[in-house]
């Protein structure tokens, strides 16, 4: 496990570029929703960028702080943090102003049944973020589900593609999208609107669904047989180095994985590594939720961890029981009920 847990520190480190982009911001970074998925690890990585810069920036994070011991880790990396309630306006007002934002606050799993929720979180919240942050820059996390399903042959959704929500879910950040955009034109807020599709650690994330899948002999539905996939450490980059290159209007980008993966192949490669034989439920529909990141990688480059990687590295995670996330990503869904 030490070994494991070597290399995974090495690639999420700062990469020189990432460095050199965070020493020309001006001012501090606020993480919004810090205690997500992706959030610590960014927090730590953009805490990293600029020890390694030698600025004098601080970053901050918020969030609810749900995770028992999570606010007193980052605050240990020497992370200013706020637990904070974002729908409460009074806490909303009392947090600190900064001339970056990245917003990652928002809701996906459990949307049936608590549709309003979804979207005060989704939709609402961001109007009053925007008008809180109105001087600042931001980059807003958003998700390639506004897109509708494509061609598998198409290679995915480009940025110039209709939206098309499927779903309550989906519709809500799209909601999300509109009103930052509103927003981002009234106050003449830099706004960069991140599309992400599917960012994995090892943790989390689709490779790690099809992996344990395939481990634990539970069969794998296929009716979503293609997928992008991109490393969490990679797509954290992207998402501040994304601060550079905010506008108005603001600029839409996809972040996702260059290769259109098979769900088939994937499994029948972690099959092989484990020494077990994959089952399969369905067949492949011709269309999926893709996305074709080709923008991100004009402005960003494209992504130092490969497929192969990923996969290696959390075969040996999962062989030797290493932390996992009870946060499965649910990529099957077809009808965009989450």
């Amino acid at each position: 496990m030490t070994d494991i847990k070597s290399l995974y520190k090495q690639l999420l480190q700062p990469s020189p570029v990432l460095i050199s982009d965070i020493a020309k911001m001006d001012g501090d970074i606020l993480i919004l929703g810090v205690g997500g998925k992706m959030g610590p690890a960014l927090a730590r990585l953009a805490k990293q960028s600029i020890d390694l810069a030698a600025t004098n920036k601080k970053i901050m994070g918020v969030s609810r702080f749900s995770e028992p011991g999570l606010q007193e880790e980052l605050e240990g990396f020497g992370i200013e943090t706020y637990a904070a309630d974002l729908l409460n306006e009074d806490q909303l007002q009392s947090l600190p102003d900064a001339r970056n934002v990245i917003f990652l606050a928002g809701t996906k799993f459990g949307t049936t049944g608590r549709e309003s929720f979804t979207w005060a979180m989704n939709t609402y919240l961001p109007g009053r973020v925007a008008e809180k942050y109105k001087n600042s820059r931001m980059v807003v996390f958003s998700t390639g589900n506004v897109y509708p399903l494509t061609p598998v042959l198409s290679g995915g959704a480009t940025e110039k593609q209709p939206t098309d929500p499927l779903g309550e879910y989906a519709q809500s950040c799209l909601g999300r999208e509109r009103i930052f955009q509103y927003f981002s034109v009234k106050n003449n807020t830099p706004l960069f609107i991140y599309r992400l599709n599917y960012a994995n650690d090892l943790s989390y994330g689709v490779l790690l669904d099809i992996a344990k899948a395939v481990k634990e002999q539970k069969p794998i539905d296929l009716r979503m047989g293609h997928v992008n996939i991109i490393w969490q450490g990679d797509a954290n980059e992207m998402a501040l180095r994304a601060l550079l290159h905010c506008g108005v209007p603001s600029l839409i980008v996809n972040i996702a994985g260059p290769e259109t993966v098979s769900i088939r192949w994937m499994a029948e490669e972690f099959g092989r590594k484990f020494g077990q034989q994959p089952t399969f439920l369905h067949d492949e529909q011709n269309t999926a939720l893709l996305s074709n990141a080709s923008e991100a990688y004009q402005l960003f480059g494209y992504p130092k961890v490969t497929l192969n990687q990923m996969m290696d590295l959390l075969v040996e995670w999962i062989n030797q029981d290493g932390k996992i996330l009870n946060k499965p990503t649910h990529f099957q869904e077809r009808q965009g009920q989450f």
